[in-house]
């Protein structure tokens, strides 16, 4: 959707809009048939700031002739636009140390609405384009808003057709974009749109980034790298590679690319996409709790017994290790270590008695490493699953949806949260409660703020970012059988944010945002309480309630003014094996 806003922002025009052909004097070095170039990750989602800083300037320490980023500058997602504008100040504050020419890649943090893509384009230009260097050919791409090769516009599409055509005698030709759709089309032998052109229209390399790890591959002479995290949420992969940024040399007619971490330089083969299908499924289904740990109403145990099924999915390699715990203060585990000898392609449960005699988080973790190719292995880690229990009340007749919770269904609320990270809740109490009918679930939540006046609650459209503000917010479970999960965010002024969530075996998460479900919803607002009531009909689950039936639910309540949340289950996660259990009575 389209929003007239108006955009007071800084001028920022990179290099990449001024020219796209370089003579051979760059930044005053005579250059010589070897050219490099600096290739920098997402610096965002969820970053560590300070680090990217850091990268920008090692690679000014070692003078590469250009700069080229794979997108997610900023952490955007608001629709502030005086922040994102000062989102970008700060980013191009970061870059200033670079002396030479930079590219951009605009990431799924840089565009994700129309306003956004107006702020980028109006201070970048064309969010795809190509640049010619040293008779190299370079293509920027944009799929910040797609999640497929085919969802690419027709537009973009036919600019790529004829900017390739056009460069097809080009020495080497480099392709760039955010998303590795790769990974998930010709990764797994399946087709791609962009990979038929660029074997048809004589690309060399594509970089990519997004996921936050590094992984390489060749694809019909073709060679596939995705650029780990260099600033944002890290992800170290089997390698433990950590933060790291690419450099590529392109000498006579051969293309050298290394990933450079602090402490080293690492082949590019470092990792395989055949080697992190095998990481990604080991960190699935290498470990693997086969139930939750039942917890009573005060938190304690209800069964201390906890059975975790161990598989070796290397098909070569034997798994010789020891399964050990890492323990919080105040649990027990037994036994805490246990030698473990799996042959290829086999499975082993073990069986671990554990007591908990103080806080519930943090909760103990099981590591193993498990053998990913000849002579390397990677540690898997998987916390406990403890399974919280709320309760469902049979509403004799169904509730009226006005805000006031005064029939008797509306009984025995949840109030016990923690705050993000385990720890106690930092903000104002909140009392969250639960019925049904034969047709309808009802979820109301009575929000305490003690400052109400300064809520924050201005998103008024359908799936607007309300999660971003003042609200309450459901995971949703309907068949615990199923590993899918509709996420339901409601704010003070009864706009709702939605999604359908499916868990596939491999572990990706496909999030249907354009799913919008039916509900009923009622705000009341006090003097120093807000309450929101909601009817959420059964049939668009496709489920049928009966007395002792259990769905999957995780809760929260955030509070803009605190920064934080109050969670039933610690971490909120699209993970329906992290969540807690709603039974209905």
């Amino acid at each position: 959707m389209k929003m007239n806003v108006s955009i007071t922002s800084f001028i920022w025009v990179p290099m990449s809009c001024i020219s796209m052909t370089f003579v051979s004097q760059v930044c005053g070095k005579e250059k010589a048939n070897s050219i490099q170039f600096a290739v920098l990750g997402d610096r965002t989602g969820s970053h560590t700031p300070g680090t990217h800083e850091k990268i920008v300037d090692q690679i000014e320490r070692l003078k590469p002739d250009f700069v080229i980023n794979v997108g997610d500058m900023i952490e955007g997602y608001t629709d502030d636009t005086s922040q994102v504008i000062k989102q970008w100040e700060e980013y191009r504050t970061i870059m200033e140390p670079l002396t030479m020419p930079i590219y951009y890649t605009p990431g799924n943090h840089d565009i994700w609405s129309d306003v956004s893509f107006e702020i980028y384009e109006r201070n970048f230009g064309n969010p795809y384009y190509s640049f010619d260097y040293e008779k190299l050919h370079f293509v920027i791409l944009d799929n910040s808003r797609g999640e497929s090769s085919s969802e690419l516009s027709e537009e973009q599409i036919k600019w790529l057709i004829k900017d390739l055509k056009k460069h097809k005698k080009a020495r080497r030709t480099f392709v760039f974009f955010h998303k590795p759709f790769w990974f998930e089309s010709i990764g797994d032998n399946e087709s791609d749109t962009l990979h038929s052109l660029f074997r048809n229209y004589g690309v060399d390399a594509v970089f990519t980034g997004h996921h936050h790890v590094y992984f390489s591959g060749k694809f019909d002479e073709i060679l596939y790298t995705n650029v780990g995290s260099s600033g944002g949420g890290m992800e170290p992969g089997p390698s433990g590679l950590g933060y790291h940024f690419v450099w590529v040399t392109v000498e006579q007619e051969e293309i050298t690319i290394a990933p450079i971490k602090m402490d080293g330089v690492l082949p590019w083969e470092e990792v395989t996409v055949s080697e992190m299908k095998l990481v990604s499924r080991l960190s699935l289904k290498g470990i693997d709790f086969e139930s939750s740990v039942p917890l009573k109403e005060d938190l304690s145990i209800e069964d201390d017994k906890v059975s975790v099924k161990l598989t070796n999915l290397n098909p070569t390699s034997i798994l010789d290790d020891t399964a050990r715990w890492d323990i919080p203060e105040g649990w027990t585990v037994e036994p805490s270590k246990l030698p473990m000898r799996i042959m290829p392609g086999d499975s082993a449960i073990a069986v671990f008695h554990v007591e908990k005699q103080g806080k519930l988080y943090p909760l103990p973790s099981l590591s193993v490493r498990f053998p990913y190719s000849e002579g390397k292995s990677y540690e898997a880690k998987k916390s406990l699953n403890a399974a919280r229990k709320a309760f469902c009340y049979r509403a004799e007749s169904s509730p009226v949806v006005d805000g006031n919770l005064s029939e008797p269904c509306w009984k025995d609320p949840v109030s016990h949260f923690f705050a993000p990270n385990g720890n106690p809740m930092m903000i104002d109490s909140v009392f969250f409660y639960f019925c049904h009918d034969d047709s309808n679930i009802f979820v109301a939540a009575h929000c305490k703020d003690s400052k109400i006046d300064s809520m924050t609650a201005t998103v008024t459209e359908h799936d607007g970012a309300v999660y971003g503000e003042d609200c309450v917010g459901f995971f949703l479970q309907p068949d615990r059988k199923r590993r899918l999960v509709y996420q339901i965010y409601c704010n003070p002024v009864g706009s709702v944010f939605d999604q359908k969530i499916t868990v596939n075996p491999d572990g990706d998460i496909d999030a249907d945002r354009e799913w919008n479900g039916m509900y009923e919803v009622k705000i009341k607002k006090g003097s120093d309480f807000w309450i929101v009531e909601m009817r959420i009909p059964l049939g668009q689950f496709n489920i049928t309630l009966e007395r002792g039936h259990q769905c999957g639910l995780n809760f929260r309540r955030k509070q803009k003014r605190f920064a934080s949340a109050a969670d039933w289950q610690v971490p909120i996660s699209y993970d329906p094996s992290t969540y807690g259990i709603l039974v209905m009575r």
